[in-house]
């Protein structure tokens, strides 16, 4: 009966569709897709700071800030959703044993990809990055990886933390 019901609920449009990483678990995890988007945000903040300061104005203008500042907040929560994947699918256990500081890191990083939704100050863009390289610099140790800081080869060039892989 339960079956039936969904069916109905569905066809209503009333059920969404599910979207999720892997809750198999796979085991596929990597902090990679957070470190981008954190660093789009700061690259997004840059672009709306300077499309403010320019004396044009008109629609281009306005469509280059509404669409910056829709990505701006697509990224921001794409950050929280990856770093939340990682978080409850794979700190479990003993790692969370080995690793408790990984809850207040990840609850500093819910807080900064709220600040850059909701303002564009781009010292808070800057903090989340840089609290993001310490979440996959964690991750990287709980795999026995060294990481490395590296220049990002695009803008703004801020560090990273990369795998060192052999």
């Amino acid at each position: 009966m339960l079956h039936k019901s969904f069916i109905a609920l569905d066809k209503l449009g009333l059920i969404g569709r599910a979207k999720a990483h892997c809750d198999i678990p796979c085991g596929i995890y990597d902090p990679a897709p957070a470190l981008i988007a954190a660093h789009s945000i700061v690259r997004l903040m840059d672009i709306l700071h300077q499309a403010h300061t320019e004396r044009e104005d008109g629609l281009g203008k306005s469509n280059l800030l509404a669409r910056s500042v829709i990505r701006k907040e697509e990224e921001a929560e794409k950050v929280k959703q990856e770093v939340r994947v990682i978080w409850g699918d794979y700190f479990k256990g003993k790692l969370l044993e080995e690793y408790p500081e990984v809850h207040g890191l990840v609850h500093e990083i819910m807080l900064k990809a709220s600040s850059c939704k909701q303002d564009v100050h781009r010292e808070d863009a800057l903090a989340l990055v840089e609290l993001v390289n310490q979440f996959a610099e964690l991750f990287w140790m709980t795999k026995g990886i060294e990481s490395k800081r590296v220049s990002a080869p695009y803008a703004p060039g801020l560090p990273m933390i990369q795998p060192v892989l052999s």
